[in-house]
């Protein structure tokens, strides 16, 4: 494939733009070589400004569920923007969204909608904090919550792959209230929990992690910190920015069976527009302003063509719960024919999935923390992605990022997929 073009735009681009990008993975910095610049997508394909068709595995890190260029979405953005595109006033469909949320969502009354997912996980931590009367909040490592200063430690995804997991700029006093835990490991959070009693807010935590690959929670591992949340009270946090509205109509809380106190959304809950929002219960959620004293507010929260956006999208999932046994099959499928090229080889593999997230790891080892994934080998990682690629498969450009599937995909997509890492797995050692 030829990326002239693209090569040219990212020249230009590193002109006038940090790094040549608004958001550092996409520098292609863990993987060697000048990014990819799109100029369209329709369905299950990207077409770059050379006028390559890829096939896509990232789904605009998750949301696009249904696929690019949705038809029910882009025509509810379009008959909106008619009508105007922001007006930082209330609109009604706000409240439809709204509703339709609130419905979908287990263990939720009411909603707020914010412009991002770090917007949300910030947002919900400091409502956490004026809620519980405490400080101290538990993340896990390799978790990504947003770029807050709360979260950017041990962050994964981004900022593992940027080099930088602890960021400068954050201050140790934002530092110290941070306490970091292991994935799938209850003792550790007990620790941590005995170490500082009565003064821990929150627990926060992707229940399905998408930010060090694809890691599923082990069995038990999300009841323990239900129970210790209850028996110490803390207010347990879902970040389902990744898998709110993907794993299920109601997300990991519905398909794992486990309540979370406070629960996060990102651009899924917007159709993939710039959008995020958090939820809870009626008596938290009524410690934000101006009902209550926890102040957050943004004029762009509930963007019209956002929220219409996301009102298309929730209704098509909605009426169609049947998509989700369709993206686990197929991604169960990719997993099968991944599986079958790799283990005829010796290279070292571990594939992780859940639901329509899945995310390839070039280690002996089992990857179920940070550590774990962290151990991958990242050369063989790169010599796969650019094989990938030079057929026509975008996937994640990153070992820490899971990939996100869209049912647009059809099977001979996917089995397009396969054929191509049989055809460089040669190539990988």
């Amino acid at each position: 494939m030829i990326y002239q073009r693209s090569s040219a735009l990212f020249v230009e681009a590193k002109k006038y733009i940090p790094g040549g990008v608004n958001s550092p993975v996409r520098a292609f910095k863990a993987v060697g070589g000048d990014p990819i610049f799109v100029n369209k997508a329709k369905g299950a394909y990207l077409y770059d400004e050379d006028g390559n068709r890829f096939i896509d595995y990232i789904a605009s890190w998750g949301p696009l569920i249904l696929g690019h260029a949705y038809e029910p979405v882009l025509n509810a953005v379009i008959e909106k923007a008619k009508l105007g595109t922001s007006f930082g006033m209330p609109t009604e469909i706000e409240t439809e969204l709204a509703k339709l949320a609130v419905s979908m969502v287990p263990n939720v009354d009411k909603i707020r909608f914010v412009n991002s997912g770090t917007e949300a996980c910030m947002s919900a931590i400091r409502l956490a904090r004026g809620y519980t009367g405490k400080e101290k909040i538990i993340k896990f490592a390799g978790c990504y919550h947003g770029h807050s200063d709360s979260f950017l430690i041990q962050a994964g995804s981004g900022a593992m792959t940027f080099g930088s997991p602890n960021s400068p700029g954050v201050t140790t006093g934002t530092a110290k209230d941070t306490l970091l835990a292991n994935f799938n490991d209850l003792e550790s959070v007990a620790s941590l929990v005995a170490a500082n009693k009565d003064e821990i807010a929150a627990i926060i935590i992707e229940p399905v992690a998408g930010n060090m690959g694809c890691i599923t929670p082990k069995e038990g591992f999300l009841k323990g910190l239900r129970s210790i949340c209850d028996q110490e009270n803390i207010l347990l946090l879902f970040d389902e920015v990744m898998t709110g509205f993907r794993l299920g109509r109601g997300g990991a809380q519905e398909v794992l069976n486990i309540k979370a106190d406070i629960v996060m959304f990102g651009k899924v809950i917007g159709g993939g527009l710039p959008v995020g929002a958090f939820a809870a219960k009626e008596e938290i959620m009524n410690y934000l302003a101006p009902d209550g004293p926890v102040y957050q507010a943004g004029t762009l929260s509930g963007n019209p063509l956002a929220m219409s956006a996301g009102w298309a999208m929730l209704t098509q999932l909605n009426k169609h719960p049947e998509v989700y046994e369709s993206l686990a099959d197929k991604t169960a499928h990719l997993h099968e024919g991944f599986d079958n090229v790799l283990r005829k080889t010796d290279i070292p593999y571990q594939i992780n999935r859940f639901g329509s997230m899945i995310s390839v790891h070039f280690t002996n080892e089992p990857v179920v923390d940070f550590e774990s994934s962290a151990k991958g080998n990242n050369e063989i990682f790169k010599r796969f992605f650019h094989g990938m690629l030079k057929k026509g498969i975008y996937l994640p450009p990153s070992a820490f990022e899971s990939y996100f599937l869209n049912d647009a995909l059809s099977y001979a997509d996917i089995d397009e997929t396969i054929a191509a890492l049989d055809s460089i797995v040669h190539k990988l050692k």
